[in-house]
């Protein structure tokens, strides 16, 4: 899974990077490049990236309820 966001990664950036190189040039195609990658980002990217790092973790653990209710359980002890 590793390789495969990296390699998503620098297209990406290949793609963003050919975004501006056309609009710095004649062609008025760049935006549509860009445009591409941001999607890419946003909604391939991103939540591959996060289903990478936390899907052997327990969520609970990060939420905010539960540090407050225990908390509570010792301030009430």
């Amino acid at each position: 899974m590793r390789y495969i966001i990296r390699i998503l990664l620098a297209a990406i950036i290949g793609f963003i990077g050919y975004g501006y190189y056309l609009k710095n040039t004649t062609i008025n195609e760049g935006d549509k490049w860009i445009g591409i990658g941001v999607l890419l980002i946003a909604f391939v990217l991103m939540p591959l990236f996060i289903y990478n790092r936390y899907k052997n973790k327990n969520v609970k653990d990060y939420l905010m309820s539960n540090f407050t209710e225990d908390k509570e359980k010792t301030e009430n002890q």
